[in-house]
């Protein structure tokens, strides 16, 4: 029988929401991790989506390291790699205040205000990709006195939400993943002009089916998100937009989220085949830095409940990064 969560000596789960999420404590996460409880991580991140935990003391080295522990680690891959710590590739800074040499600051606000309606922020990170990463592991160093919070959204709970006739059409559908779906580009704006340029000329597209079966579970989700799933295929514009529409609804339906109020130290591991999430729009009201850094571990190719796998479009498919060797003193 396999150990959960709750079953370890010391170690406690607490549900955050009615469908997702969830705080563990009595784990200090690291590279020192024993096998039982890693797979018991990994056991209850596939039943609760989310997990969080408060007070982890990792640093950048640790936090690779542990991201290692559980699967072989991916970046986008450039020119669209964003911003990263000097020396460790593996991880992508989140914060607007740094300073990107092709973009300048606060690049995300920029494109925060392109947003074609108010939930197009909502992504399952890199779709684009014909394999998104299966996990992202989240870690907050600098947070802010208030706003800042993350929500995520359960696309499990989203698709058993649908009526029946509704999943049956969703699980026949097919959809294009492109970067910048969710927003309203500019051809006259001339920072627009340089980024529709630079995606034309790496571009990185996939296809995946609109109803995702989990590889480890079997349950479906409805893989659709707001930033990035550009059209369905096979229909008009217009039938593609009003159907898209109602799915974009459906996995923003507050009963199928969460929020999250960081602390530093926090770490977050999420399931990125069954979730989607918000980076927050608020985080620069306070006039404070928020920092914090990911890493996420390469990931299959999705597949339909017809068996159909994903299919890349553009671009080519997430590769593993080169393990590095420990610098030794």
């Amino acid at each position: 029988m396999s150990t959960t969560l709750e079953q370890l000596d010391g170690v406690s789960l607490t549900p955050l929401a009615g469908h997702i999420g969830a705080v563990v404590t009595g784990v200090e996460l690291g590279p020192q991790l024993d096998a039982e409880t890693r797979q018991a991580i990994w056991r209850s991140m596939l039943q609760h989506k989310v997990l969080a935990f408060r007070g982890q003391t990792l640093d950048h080295d640790t936090h690779v390291e542990l991201g290692l522990s559980f699967g072989d680690l991916t970046r986008r891959p450039a020119p669209h790699n964003g911003a990263a710590p000097e020396g460790y590739p593996e991880l992508l800074t989140v914060d607007s205040k740094v300073e990107d040499e092709r973009y300048g600051e606060d690049f995300e606000e920029r494109y925060r205000l392109r947003w074609l309606d108010y939930n197009a922020g909502w992504h399952t990170d890199l779709t684009p990709a014909v394999n998104p990463p299966a996990v992202s592991i989240l870690r907050a160093e600098n947070v802010t006195s208030f706003g800042g919070d993350t929500q995520w959204t359960n696309l499990e709970a989203a698709y058993e939400g649908l009526s029946p006739a509704v999943q049956d059409f969703a699980a026949s559908l097919r959809a294009e993943h492109a970067f910048f779906a969710g927003c309203q580009m500019l051809q006259h704006d001339e920072m627009d002009r340089y980024v529709l340029q630079l995606n034309n000329d790496h571009p990185l597209v996939a296809e995946h089916p609109v109803v995702r079966v989990h590889p480890e579970t079997g349950a479906r989700s409805l893989f659709v998100n707001p930033a990035s799933t550009n059209r369905l295929v096979g229909l008009s514009p217009s039938q593609s937009r009003q159907l898209l529409e109602l799915f974009f609804e459906q996995i923003t339906r507050p009963e199928f989220t969460m929020r999250w109020r960081w602390a530093p130290g926090d770490v977050v591991f999420w399931d990125n085949r069954s979730t989607a999430h918000l980076s927050p729009g608020d985080a620069g009201v306070a006039g404070e830095r928020r920092t914090l850094y990911r890493v996420t571990i390469n990931g299959d190719v999705p597949v339909g409940p017809d068996g159909v796998k994903s299919k890349l479009i553009a671009g080519e498919p997430f590769n593993a990064l080169p393990v590095r060797a420990k610098e030794t003193v």
